[in-house]
């Protein structure tokens, strides 16, 4: 069993904000799937791919219901629940540290001042999981940070944002077929070390 965690706030006024992108990855990755989200032994939304026998095994997509600083509440009780093996959980969430669009994922690392990466850390008590970050710009630096994440999309930005959700989704489903690695290898190719200095994980996966 694999868990795909995407990280946001529940709630319409929290609908299509920069902060709940992780919401949008996960809702692409069901609808690609044909699956609906229903109530989750926990403080969440989860959606369920029964797998495909010698192909795929089963998979959770999770939406934690918890607000986004609380996540780990969430994740940290469905881990358990399921048994699911640390090296099958993928969390999915922002980062204004990273351009646009761009996508980023590691095996491992520090929360990189990302609240909902620090409560997974804290309740699992490991930085030992997959994440996938998706840049959402960091914006005007003169303004604060929390007003970025909880606005809304530019209409010129959301095209760009579109494309990289999608791109997620395509991300998510090479995770539960072959693993991080080749996640890493395939999305994080425009990457540069810039983009982990500024996420604060460092340069090794």
């Amino acid at each position: 069993m694999k868990l795909i965690v995407g990280l946001g706030n529940p709630g319409s006024e929290y609908r299509g904000t920069r902060h709940n992108v992780g919401f949008e990855v996960v809702d692409e990755v069901a609808r690609r799937w044909d699956v609906r989200f229903q109530s989750a032994p926990a403080d969440a939304v989860l959606a369920k791919s029964p797998g495909v026998p010698g192909e795929r095994e089963a998979a959770l997509l999770v939406k934690p219901l918890t607000f986004m600083n609380r996540s780990g509440l969430a994740v940290g009780a469905l881990q358990r629940y399921y048994r699911v093996a640390l090296f099958d959980l993928l969390v999915v969430t922002e980062d204004v540290n990273l351009p646009l669009g761009r996508l980023r994922a590691r095996s491992r690392g520090s929360a990189g001042g990302h609240n909902g990466l620090r409560s997974v850390i804290e309740l699992l008590g490991t930085e030992q999981f997959s994440r996938l970050r998706i840049g959402v710009g960091r914006g005007d630096r003169r303004h604060r940070l929390a007003g970025r994440v909880l606005a809304r999309f530019d209409s010129g930005e959301r095209p760009e944002m579109d494309n990289a959700v999608g791109r997620a989704a395509e991300a998510v489903d090479l995770f539960l077929d072959s693993g991080i690695e080749p996640v890493m290898n395939r999305f994080n190719e425009h990457a540069t070390a810039s983009d982990a200095d500024e996420t604060g994980e460092g340069t090794d996966s």
